[in-house]
């Protein structure tokens, strides 16, 4: 006869909104895929900086720095309403859930209206040369996590603005956080990179 060791979970949540539940994890290893793609983005664009000798290519302009720079203040601040948003959610503090997003939203989008207008600044695209090939890459790339995760926070904030929500909507607003902090964190190297980067290693 087999005995078969059991154990006794019946003390556990249904649902754990925190650091210990398996979707939170999830958004973890998404975020270490996500940083090592940026990573090798930088290190590619480096190497091709390093192998020639007049940087920025000649007829590209030097993209310009104030409204980048001045955007990094609602970027950042973005992060903590997704915070706020995030220590509600835990406490199943509904008007803290809808004031957290709320704040992470308009804050967001504020960010990415003054992106949009700073493109139109550039003189290169993406087919132009190499710095506008990895400049429009990192934009790209960047900008498609951006709208991704903001329109999942809207989608949260409209669920929890209708009442019909419970412990896993509850968990979805807390590991929202999760990437919304990798997306505010990893803009600040490709910032450098993009804006100050042409201007420090200046070869013209």
């Amino acid at each position: 006869m087999i005995t078969q060791n059991m154990i006794n979970v019946e003390h556990l949540e249904p649902s754990d909104i925190s650091s210990q539940s398996p979707l939170w994890w999830g958004q973890v290893c998404i975020v270490a895929i996500e940083a090592t793609m940026f990573s090798i983005l930088m290190a590619a664009y480096f190497y091709v900086r390093l192998s020639v000798d007049v940087w920025p290519p000649p007829g590209d302009q030097f993209p310009h720095t104030l409204l980048p720079s001045i955007a990094l203040l609602p970027l950042i601040l973005s992060a903590f309403g997704s915070y706020w948003a995030s220590q509600a959610a835990k406490k199943n503090d509904r008007t803290g859930m809808l004031l957290g997003m709320g704040l992470n939203i308009i804050l967001a989008t504020v960010f990415f209206v003054m992106r949009i207008i700073e493109w139109h600044s550039l003189n290169f695209n993406w087919q132009t040369d190499a710095q506008g090939s990895y400049v429009w890459a990192f934009l790209g790339l960047h900008s498609f996590d951006y709208v991704a995760d903001l329109a999942f926070t809207i989608v949260l904030f409209f669920i929890v603005l209708s009442g019909r929500y419970a412990e896993k909507q509850r968990l979805g607003v807390h590991v929202d956080s999760v990437v919304w902090y990798f997306i505010v964190a990893i803009w600040i190297p490709i910032y450098v990179v993009i804006y100050w980067g042409p201007q420090i290693v200046e070869t013209q």
